[in-house]
This record gives C-alpha cells, sequence and structure tokens, in this order.
C-alpha cells in the first residue's frame, strides 16, 4: 500500500483576528462615544476628571471615549425627611420630623457637583434644615410650636431658600410630620386644659346665672310697668259721674244707720215719709 501523507494548508490567522480585534474595538469605542441623559436629569461632563462648564440636557449626546464621563444629577423634585432635635423659647426639647421637597436647578448642576459632590444632600441640606429649625423654634414657646405648625413650616420654607438659592438648590415645600415633646411637657399641657375646661365650665355657669336673673329682672320691670299703666289708665278714666254712678249701681236701697252717743242705732230711714204718703191719699 501506498502511504498517501495529508497536508493541512497553510491559514493566515492574521487576516482573520486583525479584523474581529479591529471590529470589537470600534463597538467598545461606539458605545464609549454615546451616552443618554434620561428625562428629569442633566449630565455634569468631566473630561480627565475636570468638571467641565455646562451641562447636557435629556437625550443622546456624543463624549471622547474613555476620555470623558458624565454624572447624572437628578433635577426632579425630590424628598427628604430629617428627624432632628431642637429647643423651644421656654427651652422644652422638641424632637421634630420632617419632609422636605426641594430639587437642583438644572443651569448649575455642574456647579454644585464641581464645588460640593454628588452628596450635596447631606453636605449642604440636611445642615441648613437643622440650623434653620433651631432659629425658628427658638422664638416660640413648645405649645405655640404645636399650634402655629404652619407658620414655623412657612419659616423653613424661606429661610432654607435664602441659603441655599444662591447655590442653586430650591425648596418649595416643607411638612411638619411631627413634634415630640417630653412626657413631663405633655402632662404638664394635659392638665393645664383640663383646668381651662373647668375654668370656661365656672365661666359659662355664671354667665347663665347672671343671664336668667337679668331676665327675671326685666319681667318684673315689664310687669310693674304694665301694672302703673294699667292703674294709670284707670284713674284717668274715673270721673266725678263715673264714681256716684257706681255707688248707686252697688246701692242696696237702704239708707245707711248712724250710731249715737248713748251706743243706739238710728234709722234714718224712709218709713214715716212713707205713711204721711200713705195718709194723703
Amino acid at each position: 500500500m501506498d502511504n498517501k501523507v495529508t497536508t493541512v494548508p497553510n491559514v493566515n490567522w492574521k487576516k482573520i483576528i486583525i479584523p474581529i480585534v479591529v471590529v470589537v474595538i470600534v463597538a467598545i469605542l461606539g458605545l464609549n462615544s454615546f451616552t443618554i441623559v434620561k428625562a428629569g436629569h442633566t449630565g455634569v461632563v468631566t473630561t480627565f476628571g475636570k468638571v467641565n462648564e455646562g451641562v447636557m440636557q435629556e437625550g443622546i449626546h456624543f463624549k471622547i471615549p474613555f476620555a470623558q464621563d458624565v454624572v447624572m444629577i437628578d433635577n426632579r423634585i425630590q424628598k427628604l425627611e430629617v428627624n432632628t432635635e431642637a429647643f423651644s423659647k421656654d427651652l422644652q426639647s422638641v424632637n421634630t420630623v420632617l419632609a422636605i421637597n426641594y430639587r437642583v436647578d438644572t443651569s448649575k448642576s455642574y456647579s454644585i457637583y464641581k464645588n460640593i459632590g454628588a452628596d450635596y444632600e447631606n453636605v449642604l441640606v440636611v445642615p441648613a434644615v437643622n440650623e434653620v429649625l433651631k432659629a425658628i423654634t427658638a422664638t416660640y414657646t413648645a405649645e405655640e410650636s404645636v399650634t402655629n405648625r404652619q407658620l414655623i413650616s412657612d419659616g423653613l420654607v424661606n429661610g432654607l431658600n435664602e441659603k441655599l438659592n444662591d447655590i442653586g438648590l430650591y425648596v418649595t415645600d416643607v411638612n411638619i410630620i411631627d413634634f415630640d415633646f417630653s412626657e413631663a411637657f405633655i402632662t404638664a399641657i394635659e392638665e393645664k386644659q383640663v383646668a381651662q375646661q373647668k375654668l370656661l365650665k365656672a365661666e359659662t355657669e355664671k354667665k347663665t346665672a347672671i343671664t336668667n336673673a337679668e331676665a327675671d329682672a326685666e319681667a318684673q320691670k315689664i310687669r310693674a310697668k304694665g301694672e302703673a299703666e294699667a292703674n294709670k289708665l284707670i284713674s284717668d278714666s274715673l270721673t266725678n259721674e263715673v264714681i256716684e254712678n257706681k255707688k248707686i249701681e252697688k246701692w242696696n236701697g237702704e239708707l245707711p244707720k248712724v250710731t249715737g252717743d248713748s251706743g243706739a242705732i238710728i234709722d234714718i230711714g224712709l218709713g214715716d215719709t212713707q205713711t204721711d204718703a200713705k195718709a194723703d191719699k
């Protein structure tokens, strides 16, 4: 048998590998040449670690691959909850829970990132909330703090914006979730409310008694006035003729009898007169 030798054709691996490497490199460069800025965000561009002035707005943007990075800054309304302690005007400890809504100005996103960094919330916003809250609560007693929540809330919004607007942070709303006082203070408030309720009840009962007494006095006054007016009308209507007529109406036909000095009753009658009248007939 003849031995046949099978020859393997020479393969030019360079022609295969090089195109593959080029495609991979192009793909990597392509993926790193574009960035997408999501809605409600701005992109802060850094070139070899240096922050560029200006920001990328929403959409697709070209960037230099491997040289530039894009940091996303959320410019939507953000909610921050702060639990802090302050002291009232009457030196009562007040533990306060606040909900703060704020946003980052799009035009100042790059300066905030450049000067403060991505953790601007803890670096700027939280300390400002603590400072402004302590300043405001110090102007109210603990009891006034409870009844003036809206004033304190409005004061926080104004005070925080005065401190943060120049930097590029805007506070839109502050909600006071809770005021928590010491047990001793709460007990004192409850006792005060009970005392006020008792005082109010006593004052109400007193006013009711006075009102009833005044009503009785007024009724008596009206009755007395009515009687006086009635008496005056009767008095004005009693002429001499009316009086004489009343006497006649009430006379029973008998003449009055008078008593003499001896105690004998003298009958002033019409008997003799009637007898003489009969005799004449």
